[in-house]
C-alpha cells in the first residue's frame, strides 16, 4: 500500500513520521541529531530514500547530513560553502555596510530527476549547488552579484534565501525568495537573475516600485501550472500568472493577511492554503484560534478550516517552511507549530488531527509519498 513519510525539522532535532495510505496511525522516528537545530530536512523526488538535513548550532556551526535509507542512518557531507571571489557587502538595518558571511543552510531543493543534484539556500543570502549528492558545494554567484545585491537587507530572522523552486516545465528556470530582498528568477540555470517584484507594496519603502526590499516569506507553485506562483509576503497574499513578472493581491476576506506558510493542493492549482497570524509582532493566530484558510478559487475568497484544531487559548506560530502536502488522491495537508504539534488532514483540509505533540518547536515540514 502507498505510504507517507513526513520529515520534520525542529529546534532540537529531526523526526521522521511514517504512515500507510490511510494516514490514521503514525510511527515516530527520532530525534535525529538531538539538541541541534534542524532548519530543513527534505527528500529527493528522484530517490525517495535519499534525505538531506541542515544541522546547525551556535557552537559547532553548520553540518550537511545525508541519509540514503530513509532516515535510519545519516552521514555528514561536504560543508564548504565558500562565497566566490570577494564576499562584498550588503545593507544592514540601519543602512550601513555589512560583510557577507555564511551562517547556515535554510533550505535544500533536490532535483526532481537527478538524485545527485541539489540546491541550497543559505544565510547570508546566496544560492549553492551540489552535483555530487552534497559532497561538495559551489556558489551560483550570479544571484549575489546582481546589481541590487548591496541594497539587500535582513528580515527579522536574518538575510536568508529560504525558498527555491525548480520549474518542472523548464529545467533552466529557477525561482528563489530572500528575506528581505524579494523574489528573483533565473532562466539560464542560475547564471543570471532578474528581480520579479512588480506589483508588491511594502511598508517602509519610499518607492512603491522598488526593485528590491520586499520581505517575501514563501513562494509556491503547482507543477501543472508552473507559471502561476503564490506568495505569502510579510503582509499580503499575492498571485502571479506570468512567472512572477506581475503580482496581484489575493488576500480577500482573510482575517489578517500576515503569515509565513502557504501551499497549494497537489491536484488543483486553484486550491491554496495559508495560516494567518495576527501581526508582524504578534506571531500567533487571531483570537487564539488556530485556523487554516483555504481558497478554492485561486485566492480572494477564503474559508476557515477548523475541525480538529484548537479554537481557544492557542498562541503558536506556523513558520514559512512548516506546511506541506502529499500527492495521494485525497490530498493530505500537513503543518507544524512552534508549540511542537504536527497536524495532518487526510481530506484536503476538511478535518485535522495531531500526528504528534510536544516536539521541540517545528521549523520545517516536508512530505514524501512512498510506493
Amino acid at each position: 500500500m502507498t505510504g507517507v513519510r513526513v520529515l520534520v525539522g525542529t529546534r532540537k532535532g529531526a523526526f521522521v513520521l511514517t504512515s500507510d495510505g490511510k494516514r490514521r496511525e503514525w510511527e515516530v522516528g527520532g530525534p535525529h541529531f538531538g539538541g541541534w537545530e534542524i532548519y530543513h530536512v527534505t527528500g529527493s523526488p528522484a530517490e525517495p530514500d535519499r534525505l538531506f538535513a541542515s544541522q546547525s548550532n551556535s557552537w559547532f556551526g553548520q553540518v550537511v547530513q545525508r541519509s540514503d535509507d530513509g532516515g535510519r542512518t545519516w552521514r555528514p557531507m561536504g560543508n564548504e560553502f565558500t562565497y566566490e571571489g570577494q564576499p562584498g557587502t550588503h545593507q544592514w538595518y540601519d543602512g550601513t555596510p555589512h560583510p557577507w558571511e555564511f551562517a547556515r543552510v535554510w533550505h535544500f531543493e533536490p532535483s526532481p530527476a537527478d538524485p545527485d543534484l541539489v540546491y541550497a539556500g543559505v544565510e547570508d543570502a546566496a544560492l549553492f549547488r551540489s552535483v555530487d549528492g552534497g559532497a561538495s558545494w559551489q556558489e551560483l554567484p550570479g544571484l549575489r552579484n546582481h546589481g541590487s545585491g548591496p541594497h539587500w537587507q535582513p528580515g527579522a530572522g536574518g538575510m536568508c534565501l529560504h525558498t527555491i523552486k525548480l520549474d518542472p516545465a523548464d529545467p533552466a528556470r529557477i525561482f528563489v525568495a530572500i528575506s528581505a530582498a524579494g523574489a528573483f528568477r533565473s532562466d539560464d540555470t542560475g547564471k543570471t537573475w532578474q528581480p520579479i517584484n512588480q506589483g508588491l507594496r511594502s511598508e517602509g519603502i519610499p518607492d512603491p516600485d522598488a526593485e528590491v526590499g520586499h520581505c517575501v516569506h514563501r513562494l509556491v507553485q503547482h507543477p501543472a501550472r508552473p507559471d502561476t506562483l503564490y506568495m505569502q509576503k510579510h503582509w499580503d497574499v499575492m498571485r502571479s500568472d506570468d512567472a512572477g513578472e506581475h503580482w496581484r493581491e489575493i488576500s480577500g476576506d482573510l482575517p489578517t493577511d500576515f503569515g509565513f506558510a502557504i501551499d497549494v493542493h497537489a491536484h488543483d492549482p486553484d486550491t491554496v492554503y495559508v495560516v494567518p497570524i495576527k501581526s508582524d509582532y504578534e506571531h500567533f493566530p487571531p483570537e487564539g484560534r488556530l485556523r487554516v484558510y483555504r481558497s478554492r478559487s485561486g485566492g480572494g475568497e477564503w474559508e476557515p478550516l477548523t475541525e480538529g484544531l484548537p479554537q481557544r487559548d492557542c498562541y503558536v506560530n506556523v513558520l514559512r517552511d512548516a506546511m506541506a502536502v502529499d500527492s495521494l488522491d485525497d490530498c493530505g495537508v500537513y503543518f507544524g507549530t512552534t508549540g511542537g504539534q504536527v497536524y495532518a488532514s487526510p481530506d484536503a483540509g476538511n478535518t485535522w488531527a495531531p500526528i504528534v505533540r510536544d516536539l521541540p518547536a517545528v521549523l520545517s515540514v516536508e512530505v514524501q509519498t512512498l510506493p
